[in-house]
């Protein structure tokens, strides 16, 4: 955010929301470097993140019986499974589209690509979600 606010503050506000996710994205991935270079030198010390997962830590729903929260559990670790067995594109796009609410041209400026390919990767990435998870949400 200091990022956006600081080196876009002369820009529309039309343009925060995509200029958001663009730099939003690039700290992920770099993230997502770091980790896979650190877990490549804590499997050396024999270290495991395991035991810091704050997925792991939330509390569960009181309301819920045994029996929903493993069928939640499942369904919700089907589908992070599948989110992450997509293209990269295709992750983005959905992502963006689904779970952030952009429209089409401010997700293609977020990924600085053309709106048409934002329909592909989108169409696709939706086809292919439904064929992975159509037995746990019909």
């Amino acid at each position: 955010m200091w990022n956006l606010a600081s080196r876009y503050a002369s820009r529309g506000e039309a343009e925060w929301a995509p200029l958001f996710h663009t730099i939003l994205q690039s700290r992920i991935r770099d993230w997502y470097r770091r980790t896979r270079v650190r877990n490549r030198l804590r499997v050396w010390f024999g270290a495991s993140d395991e035991q810091n997962d704050p997925i792991a830590a939330l509390p569960d729903d009181p309301a819920a019986g045994p029996a929903e929260r493993l069928v939640r559990r499942r369904a919700t670790e089907r589908l992070e499974a599948a989110l992450r067995d997509l293209p990269l594109r295709q992750q983005q796009a959905f992502l963006l589209r689904a779970w952030e609410g952009l429209d089409v041209a401010e997700t293609a400026r977020a990924m600085r690509c053309s709106e048409g390919s934002v329909k592909t990767h989108y169409s696709r990435a939706v086809h292919r979600l439904r064929a992975q998870l159509e037995d746990v949400w019909p």
